[in-house]
């Protein structure tokens, strides 16, 4: 274990880490009160990993639903992780069989780290890569079993705790709103999505707008590769900069 590079990505995991535990412990409470307990909590959060994916997998095990609504109700819900997936392929490029559990770990959160997230020096890049998406996991983990097992033993209301994960995603984009120079994709984003729910409704409003962004940053992709001078950090001196692509 190289505890130089784990050491660093602790460091820069800890907004993720006050996150996940709360959004995992919220995750174990809503899983706990439909009647399945903390192996179920540990296994999803170990297997799955999504977290809107296991959120909405709380409701559907409620409700009995079919596999086959799971299946595209899942593919829809997580289908922006293909867009994840291409913009992080220069990245991943190197790191063996390494590579493989950087895709599935690649959450919302730890793609905002991951994208504009510099090793520090004397750390070995893939190394420091690779430990921000398994602390990330773990957090996740630990939070999801804790919120099981308080279920189980105290009387909590669960009502409006699913909104901890839109809170947690609200306080990351914010972080990358202020570290990069370029707001194109942010702004884009949220056109897009403000439209696409206007033309088509919240129900079918997910995969048209991920199409147009993927669209319109393809054809940027050009002027977006030199993301520009970052004019905040979240780590380090005030005198440090850190590069990532715009977000």
């Amino acid at each position: 274990m190289d505890r130089k590079s784990l050491s660093a990505a602790f460091r820069a995991t800890i907004p993720v880490l006050m996150g996940y535990l709360a959004i995992g412990m919220a995750f174990g409470l809503m899983l706990q009160k439909i009647g399945y307990d903390l192996i179920w909590a540990f296994f999803m959060s170990l297997t799955i990993y999504a977290g809107s994916g296991q959120y909405l997998g709380v409701s559907l095990l409620a409700t009995g639903a079919a596999l086959s609504t799971v299946a595209m109700m899942t593919l829809l819900i997580n289908f922006r992780h293909l867009v994840y997936g291409l913009s992080m392929l220069e990245k991943f490029r190197g790191m063996g069989l390494r590579k493989l559990y950087m895709i599935f770990a690649l959450t919302d959160e730890t793609y905002a780290l991951l994208s504009s997230a510099k090793a520090p020096e004397g750390v070995e890049p893939k190394r420091f890569y690779f430990y921000i998406a398994l602390l990330d996991q773990l957090y996740w983990i630990a939070g999801s079993v804790i919120g099981a097992v308080a279920g189980a033993v105290l009387p909590i209301d669960t009502t409006g705790v699913d909104f901890a994960m839109t809170a947690l995603f609200l306080v990351i984009a914010v972080d990358q709103w202020q570290s990069v120079k370029s707001h194109f994709p942010a702004l884009l984003g949220g056109i897009v999505t403000v439209i696409s729910l206007a033309v088509v409704g919240a129900d079918n409003m997910l995969l048209p707008a991920l199409g147009v962004m993927v669209l319109v940053l393809l054809l940027s992709r050009k002027k977006l590769d030199d993301p520009g001078v970052p004019v905040a950090q979240t780590a380090g001196t005030d005198t440090e900069r850190k590069e990532g692509p715009a977000c």
